[in-house]
């Protein structure tokens, strides 16, 4: 059975959509079958794969909405191992359309158990907010990654995602767990990025992830050319990165194990 990883923070601009993206890649080029369903209602993650979200007929939306069969809807993408359950603009209405049905927080989860058993990892980008979308989104997952920028406001808002994700452990999915803290956009010549890292570390301690996403020119290119960072270029420092956030996942997961020697460090 599959595990279900949303990547979650309601703050833009955060590398989220970035972190979905890559870590799916990541995961697929290390040979796990991997899913990564776009609720994001922007579709970027559905764009920066290779999609254009005007040419997609049918999504997430249509599977929770219409209870459309996922595996009808599900598209290969140019990564080995990789597939995206894509979105399009009208996941904008399925807030509004969702409020007053039974389970309505429960729907997204209805929709992914049909096919957890196909995937060894299924990744959701999760939109920048914390409504009925993301609810079902935290709801359906087994663990949740939260993205933090090495920025002056990184800890802004951060209580209240923690505070909804206790919500939702303690009304609606009791197995949810928080897979870790992710620091992102990060950049070693700057005092304040190292600040933040000491900051977050400090007070998160072992929820903070080992590694650590490096500002890089190629992770902004990538979304351009509608490519993952591996297909866009596998040795730049974003890919080295996200590898070993895959590789750091995998291992935490008890799915293999990594030597210190073993693993890929990024280059000073």
């Amino acid at each position: 059975m599959g595990k279900i990883i949303s990547i979650a923070n309601q703050k833009g601009g955060v590398g989220k959509t970035t972190t979905a993206i890559n870590l799916a890649a990541s995961l697929a080029v290390l040979e796990f079958k991997t899913l990564l369903v776009d609720a994001d209602p922007q579709a970027n993650a559905t764009s920066g794969v290779g999609f254009d979200p005007k040419n997609v007929k049918a999504g997430i939306y249509e599977c929770i909405i219409n209870e459309a069969e996922p595996k009808d809807i599900i598209l290969e993408t140019s990564t080995p191992n990789l597939y995206l359950l894509p979105a399009h603009i009208d996941l904008v209405g399925a807030e509004i359309e969702i409020i007053n049905m039974p389970n309505r927080e429960q729907m997204m989860r209805a929709a992914l158990h049909k096919i957890k058993d196909d995937y060894q990892f299924i990744i959701i980008d999760c939109s920048p907010s914390l409504g009925l979308v993301t609810i079902n989104s935290l709801t359906a997952s087994d663990s949740v990654i939260i993205p933090v920028q090495c920025e002056y406001f990184a800890l802004e808002g951060l209580g209240k995602l923690l505070n909804t994700i206790k919500i939702v452990q303690s009304r609606l999915n009791q197995d949810l767990e928080i897979e870790g803290i992710l620091l992102t956009m990060y950049d070693i010549r700057l005092r304040l990025s190292n600040q933040v890292v000491e900051e977050v570390k400090t007070h998160f301690q072992q929820m903070v992830f080992d590694t650590i996403i490096q500002r890089n020119t190629k992770l902004g290119e990538a979304p351009s050319f509608g490519e993952t960072i591996i297909m866009h270029d596998a040795t730049s420092k974003g890919a080295i990165n996200y590898l070993n956030l895959a590789r750091e996942i995998i291992q935490k997961n008890g799915l293999t194990r990594l030597s210190d020697d073993d693993k890929i460090l990024p280059e000073e």
